[in-house]
């Protein structure tokens, strides 16, 4: 029986794909890759940026993030044609989108991003189905939003920040994290939980109408203050000068890389739990190197 197991127990493929799962959600984040393709950090180049981009970004983070709710709520749960992720196709379409941005800078971002990141949200709940996620569901379609407020490579710091939070608020989920010795990935969803619930209670009981309403509200504004840092680094990396369009195609194509992966971890880790329990498969995930 899988409930039976315990950790060490699990069969070595799962243990695997735990791995990589960890690789990607702990590790590898959207700055490494960019510094890798610029040749200079990422964080040197958002300190370059006028004082104006911070209230753009904002709004451009929070219209985003709005329009992705809209969608996610209304249409991801129709079913794909071949059932298998469009990947490829999401991925030059931002591209296309990226090299708009890298031609004209700051300004096409209120333009860009939204568009952006609508596709990339439709390329998750792709990967979502691969996985078996049951898209009909609220609280799957909004897991799919939660990938935006995922950062692989994060410090342990400001993971511990994130199970600290988790840990005040008292109308937690029985079960999550509640101390400051889980950090991470789990952190991060332990710190979603309750905007996650209460936004699929909302949901199911006052339809899809009013996507302006508290519950939705803090939701939005707890994925924004994570996905704006990554945001950021996006568009620092398009600002430079000598980027142009084709290098900002292909940091786009570098930013729904970045959130496909993270897509693919967890929801590996959502199947899992799934299938041998959440408690096992944490279990796990912290003893996996």
């Amino acid at each position: 029986m899988k409930n039976e197991l315990i950790a060490g127990q699990l069969p070595p493929d799962v243990l695997e794909d735990l791995k990589q799962a960890k690789q990607t959600l702990e590790h590898q984040g959207l700055a490494d890759r960019l510094t890798e393709l610029i040749g200079s950090p990422i964080t040197a180049s958002i300190k370059l940026l006028p004082e104006i981009a911070g209230d753009a970004l904002n709004s451009a983070i929070n219209k985003s993030l709005k329009t992705a709710l809209d969608v996610a709520l209304k249409t991801l749960g129709e079913e794909t044609k071949t059932g298998k992720p469009r990947l490829m196709g999401h991925k030059l379409m931002a591209g296309l989108t990226g090299a708009a941005g890298g031609a004209f800078g700051l300004s096409t971002v209120a333009l860009e991003l939204p568009v952006s990141t609508v596709l990339i949200l439709r390329s998750i709940a792709d990967i979502a189905r691969s996985q078996g996620e049951d898209l009909s569901k609220i609280e799957a379609r909004l897991a799919c939003l939660e990938v935006f407020a995922i950062d692989g490579g994060r410090s342990q710091r400001d993971a511990k920040s994130d199970a600290k939070g988790a840990s005040d608020d008292h109308d937690s989920e029985p079960g999550k994290i509640n101390d400051e010795t889980e950090i991470g990935y789990f952190a991060v969803r332990a710190a979603m939980s309750k905007q996650i619930a209460d936004a699929s209670k909302y949901v199911i009981k006052n339809g899809l109408g009013d996507t302006a309403a508290p519950p939705l509200v803090k939701l939005i504004g707890k994925i924004s203050n994570r996905f704006g840092m990554v945001v950021s680094e996006k568009v620092a990396a398009q600002a430079i000068p000598v980027i142009g369009a084709v290098g900002g195609a292909l940091i786009n194509s570098y930013f729904i890389d970045h959130y496909q992966d993270l897509a693919r971890a967890h929801f590996t880790v959502r199947r899992l739990e799934r299938e041998y329990g959440a408690p096992l498969i944490r279990e796990a995930y912290r003893g996996v190197k």
